[in-house]
């Protein structure tokens, strides 16, 4: 017989949308709260143009962590696409967490997404004070530089800011309060049965997430300028035929990548001096696409040049920015 002080133990599930300005570490935590890499980070703002579903799942609860774009004043239509793929998964989620780094004063960016928010999700109520209409979760990040009584400040800050339904600080880089978010991002959601297989990590094919890792890879070799215009698709993987016993035959998995760009001066620097470039790249990669085909793979990589693909729809959806 259940008691009045018996612990919730309803299963619950659902999407949360991480949302917040460009480089305020959501892939970062993302990762973190996943314990292993689905989403790419790096220092460069924009660097997340996908939205990548991340899958975690315990006995309690399966949390589908929804990685969007840094919500930002777009400047090309692949700008506005990946705004547009923000709205969307804003309005498909369960909850939202809105991640604001510590480190930082809030400023226009934040106050941007936080009136769109609202114009959404929230009513006044009676007082004229703001509701929401669906859980909003405020997320302190990269707390690790702050002393105690600067954190305390900086949540009374957030809390007026705001007027999130729930707020948690954390440190993603230290693993600091990980649990803790954990814990009231699963708080948050309805109760539901698991939507997902357990061992699935990502609703993300081989091929997306392979061209995403390539990215990653190259946005931390490249010079500033060049992330914004480099795209990347997987167009093949080819395995080795099976033998007639059922094994799979000696040899590679082969996949085959296009690295696209805007500009045909832009190509020295994917290269590199001596094509040093792709080998450091293909030598970062070999072990992770190594992982995910399943068995020892060759990568070939041909660089392509796509004109001003951030501002032509065609390219964008060859490039797959519907």
């Amino acid at each position: 017989m259940m008691t009045d002080n018996a612990p919730d133990t309803a299963y619950r599930s659902g999407f949360i949308a991480v949302v917040g300005r460009p480089n305020v570490g959501k892939s970062t935590l993302i990762n973190k709260l996943m314990g292993t890499q689905i989403a790419i980070t790096s220092s460069r703002p924009e660097t997340t143009r996908k939205v990548i579903r991340a899958i975690l799942t315990t006995d309690e609860f399966q949390i589908v962590l929804v990685d969007t774009p840094g919500i930002h004043r777009p400047r090309t239509l692949l700008g506005q696409r990946l705004n547009d793929m923000v709205d969307e998964s804003l309005s498909d989620a369960d909850a939202i967490a809105f991640l604001l780094p510590a480190d930082q004063d809030m400023g226009p960016g934040d106050k941007r997404i936080l009136s769109r928010l609202r114009s959404n999700f929230s009513h006044k109520d009676e007082k004229g004070e703001w509701q929401w209409t669906k859980p909003v979760i405020g997320v302190l990040t990269k707390i690790d530089g702050l002393s105690r009584n600067e954190l305390v400040e900086k949540l009374i800050e957030m809390d007026q800011f705001g007027n999130f339904s729930e707020i948690v600080p954390v440190s993603a880089l230290e693993g600091d309060n990980v649990d803790e978010v954990r814990a009231v991002f699963a708080q948050q959601l309805p109760e539901g049965p698991q939507m997902y297989p357990a061992e699935q990590k990502s609703e993300e094919g081989i091929e997306e997430t392979i061209a995403e890792l390539i990215r990653g890879v190259f946005l931390e070799q490249l010079d500033d300028e060049l992330p914004h215009s480099l795209a990347v698709t997987v167009d093949d993987i080819e395995y080795p035929e099976e033998s007639e016993s059922g094994d799979a035959a000696e040899g590679r998995a082969q996949v085959f990548a296009s690295i696209y760009i805007e500009r045909s001066s832009q190509k020295p620097i994917i290269l590199g001096k001596g094509a040093e470039n792709l080998v450091r790249v293909k030598k970062k990669l070999r072990t992770p696409i190594n992982r995910i085909v399943g068995m020892k793979s060759t990568l070939t990589l041909h660089v392509k040049i796509a004109k001003d693909w951030q501002s032509d729809p065609k390219k964008l959806e060859r490039l797959g920015f519907n």
